[in-house]
């Protein structure tokens, strides 16, 4: 059943067909153009001179409106409602030149489709309940996935996982709402709702799953988003030498004289499947030289759109007055780990400590000992646990609802002795719950969720 506030938008995007080319931008060895709406079976005969077998792979000439051949190629034609969007789909697939793939495109947008906009398709796809709305936005994840461990997750996404945890646990608040409401209903027969209806033992077993949930959710954030890591500290500690031993290649140039790293250089690399966007910043000093000065006001700026700084210092001298000036400067918010560099110098072994509240963690830049050990406790400080099994793709706004939900959830539970407090609370928290999947949300939320696809998508 269409959701009822997406009736209008759906007959409006119905009205005319759409045209992309599916496959990425430059030369291969196929190229597809896309076509989606009630034209296409009239392109299809214009183009082939016939509409092919539904769901049959057919040989056929693609060609200009005189006749002129374009290419020779593969055409499918899915009608609705068993297509991707849910509409007639016809798919025609020739050699991936960018020029002959133009040429396509311009001659089924001569025949009656229009230029596609950025996840328009998948827009669609999701208008005809084809997909839910997490599992839509999952077909952008598993497109730019950068790791094996993202696309497994985006994968577990876009099959339903995740949204099939998510309706697990709005049946199970449904449920609990419908009980506690019809007690409001009938507040003559005097039953105590609380215990009759175990309401609590079901309001506290509905919090325990919606907890598993988001850690999995947060497991599948880090995996999309990746963690900023920024490296920070004074000239010829060794920064630049510490990116390239987690790069694994010469990335930054190292030498032994200060102040050679003059800019931020920035490298993505990964860690056990999670992306980690490392930042290596100058050297923070007092200088006269202007260019050295740009380069440090690029080192706080970079600082501050961090989720980790690596803090290093020379372990001969440990942390000095210099030291923790500039921890002084970094924002609070930001999560912290002291690197101790340069232990092959007085042979050393690599080790972590904890005190003061801090991560110590003792490495050798030039030698790689301790890389190991820098690299799990970043992940750890992260929230990445080393086990990516049933661990969906997540967004941002998807762990804020779940914390708005838990909110609501906790509040509730406060308020357990108050039939109409906790029916409100349960309402509010279903509606969180639904905007993941897409039940109720907002159609600039929309916009701004498939403007971000590419074009074909």
């Amino acid at each position: 059943m269409l959701k009822p506030w997406l009736k209008n938008q759906v007959s409006n995007d119905k009205i005319d067909t759409i045209a992309a080319i599916a496959t990425a931008a430059g030369s291969g060895g196929i190229g597809i153009v896309r076509i989606s709406g009630p034209a296409s079976i009239s392109i299809a005969n214009a183009i082939l001179g016939v509409c092919p077998t539904p769901r049959r792979a057919t040989y056929l000439d693609f060609k200009l409106a005189d006749g002129e051949l374009i290419d020779r190629g593969i055409a499918i034609y899915y009608p609705n409602p068993h297509s991707y969007t849910g509409e007639d789909v016809l798919e025609l697939q020739g050699h991936g030149g960018t020029a002959l793939m133009q040429i396509l495109l311009q001659r089924c947008i001569e025949s009656g489709a229009r230029q596609a906009e950025p996840g328009e398709f998948t827009r669609r796809a999701y208008l005809n309940e084809k997909l839910d709305l997490a599992q839509a936005e999952a077909v952008a994840d598993v497109i730019n996935a950068v790791t094996a461990e993202a696309a497994k997750s985006a994968i577990r996404s876009l099959s339903g996982e995740f949204s099939q945890r998510i309706n697990t646990l709005l049946s199970k608040l449904i449920d609990l709402r419908m009980f506690v409401e019809a007690c409001l209903d009938f507040p003559e027969e005097e039953i105590d709702f609380i215990t009759q209806g175990r309401v609590t033992e079901k309001l506290e077993g509905i919090i325990i799953e919606l907890d598993s949930v988001f850690s999995k959710a947060k497991q599948g954030s880090l995996l999309r988003e990746g963690i900023n890591v920024v490296l920070v500290g004074q000239p010829n500690v060794g920064k630049s030498s510490l990116m390239n031993q987690l790069a694994g290649e010469e990335i930054a140039i190292v030498t032994s004289i200060a102040g050679t790293t003059r800019d931020t250089i920035k490298n993505a690399i990964q860690i056990y499947g999670v992306p980690l966007h490392i930042i290596d910043t100058a050297g923070l000093r007092e200088t006269d030289d202007e260019v050295e000065k740009f380069g440090i006001a690029r080192t706080w700026r970079a600082a501050e759109t961090a989720n980790i700084a690596l803090l290093l210092v020379d372990a001969a001298h440990g942390i000095t007055e210099t030291e923790k000036s500039i921890l002084a400067r970094l924002p609070q918010e930001i999560r912290k780990i002291w690197v101790h560099n340069k232990i092959d110098v007085s042979n050393e072994p690599a080790f972590v400590e904890e005190k003061a509240s801090s991560t110590h963690i003792y490495i050798s830049a030039k030698t790689g000992v301790g890389i190991e050990l820098l690299k799990t406790h970043l992940l750890q400080l992260a929230g990445y646990q080393d086990n990516s099994e049933g661990v969906f793709m997540a967004r941002t706004r998807h762990l804020n609802a779940l914390n708005i939900v838990a909110a609501h959830l906790a509040s509730a539970k406060l308020q357990i002795n108050s039939a109409e407090l906790v029916a409100e609370e349960l309402r509010l928290a279903q509606d969180g719950l639904s905007s993941i999947t897409g039940e109720f949300t907002p159609d600039d939320l929309l916009g701004e969720i498939f403007s971000k696809f590419c074009i074909g998508k």
